[in-house]
């Protein structure tokens, strides 16, 4: 109610969505990143450096978005 409130939306994205293994600059999905030992990977697609925490922070807010767009 509070979001509701202030005019705000909450997205509920599906837990098994692969917020980490995805490039969050060219959308290349890098299946080698499910090892949760690999914190800091580089995209074979457009070489961009990503840590694994931000990059998926990064991912969770662009689906959210992307599903508020729809």
């Amino acid at each position: 109610y509070k979001l509701r409130d202030r005019g705000k939306h909450f997205v509920k994205i599906d837990k098994f969505y692969p917020s980490s293994q995805i490039c969050h600059c060219c959308g290349y999905k890098n299946e080698e990143t499910k090892d949760l030992s690999i914190r800091k990977w580089i995209c074979p697609k457009c070489n961009n450096e990503h840590d694994r925490d931000i990059n998926a922070a990064i991912n969770i807010r662009n689906e959210g978005m992307r599903y508020l767009s729809i």
